[in-house]
Protein backbone atom coordinates (compact mmCIF):
# COMPACT_ATOMS: atom_id res chain seq x y z
CA UNK A 1 0.00 0.00 0.00
CA UNK A 2 1.22 3.51 -0.80
CA UNK A 3 2.43 5.53 2.20
CA UNK A 4 2.22 9.22 2.99
CA UNK A 5 4.99 9.98 5.50
CA UNK A 6 4.35 13.04 7.70
CA UNK A 7 7.43 14.61 9.26
CA UNK A 8 6.30 16.11 12.57
CA UNK A 9 8.34 18.55 14.64
CA UNK A 10 9.59 22.08 15.02
CA UNK A 11 12.44 23.71 13.10
CA UNK A 12 15.82 22.18 14.04
CA UNK A 13 14.21 18.96 15.27
CA UNK A 14 15.86 16.96 12.49
CA UNK A 15 12.83 16.52 10.22
CA UNK A 16 14.59 17.33 6.97
CA UNK A 17 17.61 15.22 7.85
CA UNK A 18 15.37 12.27 8.65
CA UNK A 19 13.26 12.95 5.54
CA UNK A 20 16.38 12.73 3.36
CA UNK A 21 17.36 9.46 5.06
CA UNK A 22 13.85 8.10 4.55
CA UNK A 23 13.97 9.14 0.89
CA UNK A 24 17.22 7.21 0.43
CA UNK A 25 15.89 4.17 2.30
CA UNK A 26 12.50 3.95 0.59
CA UNK A 27 12.75 5.76 -2.73
CA UNK A 28 9.78 7.92 -1.72
CA UNK A 29 9.26 11.36 -3.23
CA UNK A 30 10.45 13.91 -0.64
CA UNK A 31 8.82 17.33 -0.58
CA UNK A 32 10.50 19.89 1.70
CA UNK A 33 8.87 23.34 1.46
CA UNK A 34 11.87 25.32 2.68
CA UNK A 35 13.96 24.12 -0.27
CA UNK A 36 11.36 25.28 -2.79
CA UNK A 37 10.56 28.49 -0.91
CA UNK A 38 14.18 29.61 -0.65
CA UNK A 39 14.78 28.77 -4.31
CA UNK A 40 11.77 30.85 -5.34
CA UNK A 41 11.78 33.72 -2.83
CA UNK A 42 15.04 33.63 -0.89
CA UNK A 43 15.22 33.86 2.89
CA UNK A 44 12.24 36.15 3.36
CA UNK A 45 11.27 35.23 6.94
CA UNK A 46 11.10 38.93 7.88
CA UNK A 47 8.83 39.74 4.91
CA UNK A 48 5.13 40.10 5.81
CA UNK A 49 4.26 37.92 2.78
CA UNK A 50 6.47 35.02 3.90
CA UNK A 51 3.67 32.93 5.44
CA UNK A 52 1.38 33.44 2.43
CA UNK A 53 4.17 32.36 0.07
CA UNK A 54 5.05 29.37 2.24
CA UNK A 55 1.41 28.27 2.34
CA UNK A 56 1.25 28.52 -1.47
CA UNK A 57 4.36 26.31 -1.78
CA UNK A 58 2.74 23.70 0.50
CA UNK A 59 -0.48 23.77 -1.55
CA UNK A 60 1.52 23.10 -4.73
CA UNK A 61 3.46 20.34 -2.99
CA UNK A 62 0.24 18.64 -1.92
CA UNK A 63 -0.92 18.69 -5.56
CA UNK A 64 2.30 16.94 -6.57
CA UNK A 65 2.03 14.54 -3.62
CA UNK A 66 -1.56 13.59 -4.40
CA UNK A 67 -0.68 12.73 -7.99
CA UNK A 68 2.29 10.66 -6.83
CA UNK A 69 0.19 8.80 -4.24
CA UNK A 70 -2.45 8.03 -6.88
CA UNK A 71 0.32 6.57 -9.06
CA UNK A 72 1.50 4.32 -6.23
CA UNK A 73 4.54 6.40 -5.26
CA UNK A 74 5.23 6.89 -1.56
CA UNK A 75 5.56 10.53 -0.49
CA UNK A 76 7.35 12.29 2.36
CA UNK A 77 5.83 15.62 3.38
CA UNK A 78 8.39 17.56 5.41
CA UNK A 79 5.91 20.24 6.55
CA UNK A 80 6.24 20.03 10.35
CA UNK A 81 2.55 19.33 11.01
CA UNK A 82 2.48 21.29 14.27
CA UNK A 83 -1.23 20.73 14.96
CA UNK A 84 -3.17 17.53 15.38
CA UNK A 85 -5.89 18.83 13.07
CA UNK A 86 -3.30 19.18 10.26
CA UNK A 87 -2.09 15.62 10.75
CA UNK A 88 -5.65 14.32 10.74
CA UNK A 89 -6.49 16.36 7.64
CA UNK A 90 -3.57 15.02 5.61
CA UNK A 91 -4.17 11.47 6.82
CA UNK A 92 -7.78 11.77 5.62
CA UNK A 93 -6.61 13.15 2.28
CA UNK A 94 -4.21 10.22 1.90
CA UNK A 95 -6.90 7.70 2.89
CA UNK A 96 -9.21 9.18 0.24
CA UNK A 97 -6.49 8.36 -2.30
CA UNK A 98 -6.08 4.82 -0.97
CA UNK A 99 -2.84 5.51 0.89
CA UNK A 100 -1.93 4.97 4.51
CA UNK A 101 -0.18 7.57 6.65
CA UNK A 102 2.88 7.13 8.81
CA UNK A 103 3.89 9.78 11.33
CA UNK A 104 7.57 10.42 12.04
CA UNK A 105 7.70 12.53 15.22
CA UNK A 106 10.99 14.27 15.88
CA UNK A 107 10.77 14.84 19.64
CA UNK A 108 13.61 17.15 20.68
CA UNK A 109 13.86 18.94 24.04
CA UNK A 110 13.60 22.75 24.09
CA UNK A 111 17.24 23.37 25.06
CA UNK A 112 18.51 21.10 22.27
CA UNK A 113 16.26 22.85 19.72
CA UNK A 114 17.68 26.22 20.79
CA UNK A 115 21.26 24.94 20.56
CA UNK A 116 20.61 23.49 17.10
CA UNK A 117 18.98 26.76 16.00
CA UNK A 118 22.02 28.77 17.13
CA UNK A 119 24.32 26.42 15.15
CA UNK A 120 22.08 26.53 12.09
CA UNK A 121 21.80 30.31 12.15
CA UNK A 122 25.61 30.60 12.46
CA UNK A 123 26.22 28.16 9.60
CA UNK A 124 23.41 29.49 7.34
CA UNK A 125 22.91 26.27 5.33
CA UNK A 126 21.74 26.64 1.74
CA UNK A 127 18.16 25.38 2.14
CA UNK A 128 17.34 26.63 5.63
CA UNK A 129 15.92 29.87 6.91
CA UNK A 130 17.66 32.03 9.50
CA UNK A 131 15.14 31.99 12.33
CA UNK A 132 15.23 34.35 15.32
CA UNK A 133 15.28 32.51 18.65
CA UNK A 134 12.20 34.48 19.73
CA UNK A 135 10.25 32.97 16.82
CA UNK A 136 11.20 29.43 17.81
CA UNK A 137 10.22 30.12 21.43
CA UNK A 138 6.80 31.34 20.24
CA UNK A 139 6.36 28.28 18.05
CA UNK A 140 7.24 25.99 20.96
CA UNK A 141 4.23 27.38 22.81
CA UNK A 142 1.94 26.65 19.83
CA UNK A 143 3.28 23.21 18.86
CA UNK A 144 0.97 20.26 19.54
CA UNK A 145 3.09 17.12 19.75
CA UNK A 146 1.31 13.90 18.86
CA UNK A 147 -0.14 12.53 22.07
CA UNK A 148 0.00 8.91 23.13
CA UNK A 149 -3.73 8.60 22.57
CA UNK A 150 -3.45 10.18 19.11
CA UNK A 151 -0.68 7.76 18.14
CA UNK A 152 -2.60 4.84 19.64
CA UNK A 153 -5.69 5.78 17.62
CA UNK A 154 -3.58 6.17 14.51
CA UNK A 155 -1.96 2.76 15.03
CA UNK A 156 -5.31 1.11 15.81
CA UNK A 157 -6.91 2.55 12.67
CA UNK A 158 -4.91 0.15 10.54
CA UNK A 159 -4.47 2.76 7.82
CA UNK A 160 -2.08 4.89 9.78
CA UNK A 161 0.88 3.98 11.94
CA UNK A 162 3.47 5.86 13.94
Amino acid sequence: MTILHLMVGLPCAGKSTRARQLEAETGALRLTPDEWHIQLFGDDVADPDHDRRHDAVEVLMWRVASVALQKGIDVILDFGFWARVEREDFAARAAALGAMTKIHFMDVPRDELLARLARRNAEAPEHAFIIPESDLLGWLARFEPPTADELAVIAAAGRRQH
